[in-house]
């Protein structure tokens, strides 16, 4: 099933994208350091996002499948650019459980794993490092 998505250059190094399915938008603004005012989520800021959240999705699905909440598990992502040429060159990703989820290790590494194996993750360039933390 293809998904659409209808986009407007809306000048000023800002675009707005909006998905069909749902009628909601976004804007991105080019980052300051690239002429941009930085006023929302760059391109490759949604790039980084999109990883973080694809995998949270991942290992959704697999919690909701075996019945474990993974509730106000919350994460943060760095992006790293490469400067010659410009390009994302590094993605870290640090999820933070909650302590009272009391996971085996067993079942970490199942989530660990489904993390890994996420749609957008196993998208992006070999020559974008992914480092990926869990902090259980």
């Amino acid at each position: 099933m293809a998904n659409q998505i209808e986009s407007v250059y809306q000048g000023n190094l800002r675009t707005q994208a909006k998905h069909l399915a749902s009628s909601n938008t976004i804007i991105t603004d080019a980052p300051t350091d690239n002429n941009g005012k930085g006023e929302a989520f760059s391109p490759s800021d949604l790039v980084c996002a999109a990883l973080g959240s694809c995998m949270m999705t991942i290992m959704g699905i697999v919690a909701e499948r075996d019945g474990v909440d993974l509730k106000d598990v919350s994460w943060k992502t760095t992006k790293v650019m490469s400067a010659s040429p410009r390009k994302i060159a590094e993605i870290h990703v640090e999820f933070s459980f909650p302590k009272e989820l009391n996971l085996d290790d067993k079942y970490k590494q199942k989530l660990e794993n489904a993390a890994h194996t996420c749609p957008v993750a196993l998208s992006l360039s070999n020559e974008i490092k992914q480092v990926v933390k869990f902090q259980w």
